[in-house]
């Protein structure tokens, strides 16, 4: 009648936890939706073509498009025609931001694409892949009566994939070539207030620089960072975050140290789980605020990358551990087949990130895609780890089904048991499947909501209500790990509650007064699962 009583009073704390945690979860999507703005900006900015005669262009210096000492203009290149400049004496200006702004570091990164517009003319047409050559530089100021301070120059190579929708006549002279935009530029940190671009477009016939790109009449710039607002949201997530998971983890870990038996292999899973989700927690990105910190993009992906990894590695071990008639419980090496392509996958994935973002610490104007050979590495990396995560997958699915199969085959022995220790196992049979159900509920929300984001707009508008899908996107999945961890922690940390004297003849030989817990792997101080237990004798008649 104890057992009864203590697994009817778990059952109802496991509800009430559930509508906890639901909330928390509804409120993470409401913070992003009603509090934080749009997660990003983007910001059109049109170059403005200024003259440069002078020798040694870089070393003497920048070129402003407006301002008190703007530079001389051209309105177009027919104007550079008829005054006699050179391609070579032009020079593409871009102040950012747009006048009368300030940049800002809560706004985190720049991100920059880059659209020609390119006219078609009979004497100067556009070859079949063409490239494109360009000279640029960046430079920083922080008064915009102070010298420019250059933060990179490098010389860039882009392909131009364009395509002409009305045949190549006299006729259509003029008209503009479609062309796909093209990446130019990324910074992980946004630390100073104003920022020039100088773009030019070297021309050597003798080396075929910059021939056969067609007309070239204008240069257009989009930049996009983060909001501040949604950046300061973020930040307040991370903090108040950061403080419940850990408290949780010393929760956590103490009561498997009181145990009497050393920690098994899936509460130390469950706890690299709860470190790797504290490593993204940690708001280290408040020193960005202060500090010129172009590496925190990369840093930030290599913090996903580990939870991801510890991620997918606790659900493999997690059903392994409670196939309750296999041989290789409780050991890592029992699963390297299944974690193999987990990092096989996910150093394929930090090696790609390292060629484009480490790269471009260096020189933010770096690209993997612009090469031929980077851009077969690059989708060499990633169909390696696409083909890992496909493998993974399958290994996932059979392990699933094998952990409800053999769970619905043992339950046939659960009627010869005593009620109150039946009414335990049907306990720990049922919070499993709560845990499979609530895993496949959070990867398909964050699948669902990934592409409702892709395809409606940003926002949604409810009457006077306004509210932002994409920021609701990232709290609500950001808020949404963070519970799972919790859960997990809370669920399967270990019980110091016994459950009473019960020797009927159901015990199947089980001593009284084992420690009662949540999770199927241990729930003995010195032994393995009861269920497991259960599992081995009926195998073995």
């Amino acid at each position: 009648m104890a057992g009864a009583i203590i697994e009817n009073m778990s059952t109802r704390k496991l509800c009430i936890v559930g509508g906890i945690l639901l909330v928390f979860q509804v409120i993470a999507f409401l913070v992003g939706g009603l509090i934080a703005p749009s997660p990003t900006t983007a910001v059109p900015y049109m170059s403005v073509k200024c003259i440069d005669v002078r020798k040694n262009h870089h070393k003497t210096k920048w070129l402003m498009p407006w301002g008190p000492n703007h530079c001389k203009k051209l309105k177009d290149f027919d104007e550079a025609v008829s005054r006699q400049i050179e391609a070579n004496d032009i020079v593409f200006a871009v102040h950012i931001p747009l006048p009368s702004k300030e940049m800002s570091p809560w706004f985190q990164f720049m991100l920059f694409i880059m659209q020609l517009d390119i006219a078609f003319k009979m004497d100067n047409d556009l070859k079949e892949n063409a490239e494109i050559t360009l000279d640029v530089s960046l430079a920083y100021r922080d008064d915009m009566f102070d010298d420019w301070e250059e933060i990179a120059h490098a010389i860039e190579i882009r392909k131009l994939k364009c395509t002409f929708g009305s045949p190549k006549t006299v006729e259509s002279e003029g008209r503009h070539y479609d062309c796909d935009f093209l990446p130019f530029m990324e910074i992980g940190s946004v630390a100073h207030k104003y920022y020039l671009i100088n773009i030019r477009l070297p021309v050597n016939d003798r080396k075929g620089i910059n021939v056969g790109i067609g007309e070239i009449k204008d240069i257009r710039l989009v930049g996009i960072h983060q909001n501040g607002g949604f950046t300061k949201v973020w930040f307040a997530m991370k903090t108040f975050l950061t403080p419940s998971i850990l408290i949780i983890m010393v929760w956590y870990w103490r009561r498997i140290t009181l145990m009497t038996r050393a920690p098994v292999l899936l509460e130390k899973v469950i706890f690299a789980l709860g470190i790797s989700m504290t490593f993204i927690n940690v708001p280290v990105e408040w020193f960005s605020i202060g500090f010129d910190w172009t590496w925190m993009l990369l840093f930030g992906d290599i913090r996903q990358g580990i939870f991801y990894a510890m991620l997918l590695s606790f659900w493999i071990i997690f059903c392994g551990e409670h196939m309750m008639d296999q041989n290789e419980r409780n050991r890592l090496s029992g699963y390297w087949k299944q974690v193999g392509p987990i990092a096989v996958g996910s150093f394929c994935l930090f090696i790609f990130d390292m060629c484009e973002r480490g790269v471009q610490l260096k020189n933010p104007f770096y690209s993997i895609w612009t090469t031929e050979v980077g851009t077969e590495l690059a989708m060499a990396f990633i169909i390696v780890a696409g083909i890992c995560l496909c493998l993974y997958f399958l290994f996932l699915c059979f392990m699933v089904f094998q952990v409800f199969r053999n769970i619905s085959g043992k339950q046939s022995s659960l009627p010869a048991m005593s009620k109150a220790r039946r009414l335990h196992y049907e306990g720990l049979i049922f919070r499993f499947k709560f845990l499979m159900l609530i895993t496949l509920a959070c990867a398909a929300m964050t699948v669902i909501f990934f592409i409702v984001s892709q395809v409606t707009e940003g926002h949604w508008k409810w009457g006077d209500i306004t509210i932002q899908v994409n920021s609701a996107f990232f709290t609500g999945i950001y808020g949404m790990w963070n519970l799972y961890v919790f859960a997990l922690m809370f669920l399967y940390a270990p019980s110091h509650k016994n459950y009473g004297e019960d020797q009927s003849n159901g015990d199947l030989g089980v001593n009284s007064g084992e420690e009662l817990q949540l999770t199927t792997t241990i729930t003995h101080v010195d032994g393995p699962t009861e269920v497991y237990k259960l599992a081995r004798k009926e195998a073995q008649e």
